[in-house]
Parts: C-alpha cells; structure tokens; sequence
C-alpha cells in the first residue's frame, strides 16, 4: 500500500499525492450540472469538501447533525464563492429514522443526485448504542451509510458517484473482521478495533455495492478513499499519540518527530488545521474524469491502492450486506 508516498508526498500514477490540494485535483472541472449530498459537511474534512465542489459549480446538500455548524460552514463558503448554491438537511447517521427522515426530505426537493459522499463518521468512542440498539460505530459509520438514495444517472445521461470515506484504520478490526455475533457485546467491544471493523465495513460494503450496481447495469459507481491523516472533530475520543499523528500535513517523517516530541515534553504541537489535503482523495474520486467507470476500488492519496485482503474477500463482502439488511429491515 502506498502510505510510504503519503508520508513523502511523492505524486502517484494520478499525477497527484498527499500533498495535492482539494483544489487542485479539481482544477478546471465543472461541477455545475451535479447535485452532490455530503453527510458530516459541518466540520473538517466534510466542510473542505462542500466548499471545493460548491467552488466547481455543484449544487450540494449537507447533511449535518449540528445545524448552527453547518449553516457557519455556508456563509463562509458564500463569502468566498458568492455564486455558491448550498442547502442543509438535518441528519443523524446513528438513527435509521433520521436517515430515512433526511432521505425524505431531499426527495421533496425534486433534485437529481449525481454524487453521494459518505463522510460522517464517528471515532474511538466508548461503547455505547444507537437509538436503534446498534454498537454505535457500526451504526454510524456503516449501518447509516448502507440506507443509500435513489441516483438519476439513468434519466440525465450523467454518471453517478458514490464516495464512501474508509480509513487507513481498516487494518485493524477484530480478528475475525466484522463480529457478528457480538456486535452489542459490551464485554467484547474495544474501540480501536471496532473503529477498524466499521472502516473495513465501508470497502466491504462499496465493494459489494459496486457488484450489484454492475449486475444491474446501473450508471452509477461505487469507491472507498482513505482522506489521509488529518486531525479533525473526529479524533476526539483518539489518545494523544494518534491525535498527533493525525495532525501531519504530510510533509515526511521529519514532521512526524517534530509533531511527536513537543507532545511528549508536554508542549502542544503548532500544526495546520485547514483540511486540504485530507479533502482532496475524497474530491479526486468523486469528481475526475479519469475515474469514469472505476468501481469498486479504494483510494488514499488520490491514487487507488490495494487494501488488506479481508476488505477484498467477496464472501465476507455479501454476508456484511446480508446481515446489514437484515438488520435494517429488523428496525423498520
């Protein structure tokens, strides 16, 4: 896998790498005949996003838990791109009534979608369950994401794209990959490791999708990305270490220990907090048109890579989408 070149920023086969902006992988690309939904566009690498596809013309819908947050996102990017058209739904990816609630009122509005980034995630928290009575990661970063929309690729001629952000973090899930059986298990639950089964879920679960969407002649694709290691709302529950890690703006191993020793002298590291970087992959698959008809790949750095051979095993692929419908349909 090619973290060595995240850690460098030397470019890949795309042309571009860790150190490529959000804009950059862009560039020159109009957006402004597609509709994009981001969830979690409140914050971090999800507002990065919003404001880099609204910049390309996009009409794009937020989907945001804390609606004060998003609306500060929105005025900050119409002061910079005052042609911006951004509109806000509410949504809580923990809870299926609040996804189908959000679904509902998007279709109101009688738009195409075109594009669909899953970026709302939670991590490292401590157990807990959804309203639902799901494993709370499991439940937002995967469960919610899996009820997806209906696309319009079909009607408009327009391929459709669907962004499920990963992690690096998929390496590390339980043993047997996604537990099953002791999903609710407090005793059982770490939260690294179900950090890394919900991460592995989100291939697994694009993946599959982009089979059946093959199978089904469908114009639309389906792709995971690692965003990169960026500090975000996300790592608040992460242990001094990774919080560290996460705030490298990919400029070597050099940083790396110049970020690492302040902290262990207990002094706060001086980082960059703009998530350029880390939006980019996710803007890179979602819009480039050198990705017209990839499905089913992962991506970090704006290059596809090779994840582990778990979150390429088709088996455990259709029995995670098997179960995860299973369970929707539970608490329906």
């Amino acid at each position: 896998m090619g973290y060595w070149r995240e850690a460098t920023g030397i470019k890949g086969p795309s042309g571009f790498g860790s150190g490529s902006t959000a804009e950059q992988v862009t560039e020159g690309i109009d957006a402004s005949a597609l509709t994009v939904i981001i969830t979690g566009g409140s914050s971090g690498i999800g507002a990065e996003t919003a404001r880099v596809l609204a910049q390309r013309g996009a009409q794009v819908i937020i989907g945001a838990r804390n609606l004060e947050a998003a609306n500060a996102v929105k005025q900050n990017i119409l002061e910079s791109t005052p042609s911006a058209r951004i509109d806000i739904i509410q949504i809580e990816l923990s809870s299926l009534k609040s996804v189908r609630a959000f679904a509902d009122k998007f279709l109101a509005m009688d738009l195409p979608l075109n594009i669909l980034i899953n970026n709302a995630g939670v991590m490292y928290c401590p157990f807990q369950l959804s309203e639902d009575g799901i494993e709370m990661q499991f439940a937002t970063n995967h469960l919610g994401i899996f009820c997806s929309f209906s696309f319009t690729a079909e009607k408009t001629g327009i391929e459709g794209r669907i962004v499920n952000l990963s992690s690096i973090a998929h390496i590390g899930p339980y043993r047997e990959g996604i537990m099953f059986d002791k999903l609710n298990d407090k005793n059982a639950y770490n939260d690294k490791s179900a950090y890394g089964q919900s991460k592995l879920a989100n291939i697994l679960h694009s993946n599959e999708l982009a089979r059946r969407l093959k199978e089904e002649g469908a114009n639309v694709t389906a792709n995971s990305v690692h965003p990169g290691l960026i500090r975000t709302n996300l790592g608040r529950h992460a242990p001094v270490f990774i919080s560290t890690i996460a705030d490298l703006p990919h400029s070597g191993s050099l940083r790396l220990l110049e970020l690492i020793q302040p902290t262990i002298h207990g002094r706060a590291p001086t980082v960059c907090t703009l998530k350029l970087q880390g939006a980019a992959t996710t803007c890179y698959v979602a819009l480039h048109p050198s990705l017209k008809g990839v499905s089913g790949k992962y991506f970090a750095d704006s290059n596809e890579e090779k994840p582990t051979a778990k979150a390429r095993d088709s088996a455990l692929a259709k029995k995670l989408w098997d179960f995860s419908e299973e369970l929707v349909n539970s608490k329906s």
